[in-house]
């Protein structure tokens, strides 16, 4: 039998998997599924259950979580053969929280919706990464129909993020997202040239925040990305070849003539990734552009 506590997490990326420890700690009675199952092996220690397929994971699930890469590995895992779609329980609720774009999250509403409209379709993609997820502190931008899925979301997302901002009908959450991506990786390169910029003039990053610090520029975002800079220690927080592939969605969504800078940052990220940093998180945009400085 399924329960409202009953959760399907499929995906175990930085983000599934904090939200199902975060979830696991709230007592859910969570199952995980993920490609690569080594994923979950600190998960079911701490007592998930791991599914050896997506139909297997959402079978007894009232609600299931998808945190996968792309559009096209999401599709396949809920609507491909053996897909999770089908073996959910009436009445259960999708809650999609990966990045896939605009009009790729519209495709997989319609689609979900005629294969199954008796299951909720919530869109929910967040705004934070690696370390807000795991502790608790994202904000989710949540779309759909929120008197039918209410009462089963609403306990999930207050033990994964700290904020949730309902924004309407299902694909407002993918539309907010793009745009608070946009902003990010426009902020990230802008940060990473302004670093570069200080080093040349030979002002210490510290002393730039210092004059920062407290005035209308400052952001913790800032601080945070300028100490991976300083320090040179770039473990993901989000992956530059993730940041690269939402800026693609963001031009895919908008219009290219009418966003040239984030055209040209999505050019650059692409050679940056080419050139071996894209599993480094996005402030390694500084150390390409510094090797780039000295060829």
């Amino acid at each position: 039998m399924s329960d409202s506590r009953s959760v399907a997490v499929l995906g175990l990326g930085a983000m599934g998997h904090a939200f199902a420890a975060n979830l696991l700690k709230a007592d859910f009675d969570v199952t995980v599924w993920n490609r690569s199952a080594a994923k979950a092996t600190d998960l079911v220690e701490a007592g998930a259950r791991l599914a050896e397929s997506p139909g297997d994971a959402v079978a007894h699930a009232q609600a299931m979580i998808l945190m996968l890469p792309d559009f096209a590995v999401t599709r396949d895992v809920l609507l491909g053969g053996g897909g999770a779609l089908a073996a959910m329980p009436a009445g259960a609720t999708l809650i999609q929280m990966g990045t896939l774009g605009v009009a790729e999250t519209d495709r997989l509403i319609a689609e979900a919706g005629e294969a199954r409209d008796d299951v909720v379709f919530i869109d929910a993609p967040v705004s934070g990464t690696k370390a807000p997820a795991e502790q608790g502190k994202i904000a989710i931008l949540a779309s759909g129909d929120r008197e039918r899925a209410g009462a089963v979301v609403e306990p999930i997302f207050d033990v994964l993020g700290k904020q949730t901002h309902w924004l309407g009908q299902a694909g407002q959450g993918a539309r907010m997202k793009v745009v608070i991506n946009a902003w990010l990786i426009s902020m990230m390169q802008g940060i990473a040239e302004t670093a570069h910029l200080a080093d040349t003039l030979g002002v210490a990053g510290d002393d730039l925040w210092q004059v920062l610090d407290g005035g209308p520029l400052a952001t913790p975002y800032m601080k945070l990305k300028l100490d991976m800079i300083d320090s040179g220690d770039f473990d993901p927080q989000m992956a530059m070849q993730w940041g690269l592939k939402d800026a693609g969605l963001a031009l895919e969504a908008g219009d290219d003539k009418a966003l040239p800078s984030l055209a040209q940052i999505r050019n650059l990220w692409s050679d940056a990734v080419s050139a071996g940093y894209g599993e480094q998180d996005i402030a390694a945009i500084h150390a390409y552009l510094e090797k780039y400085r000295r060829r």
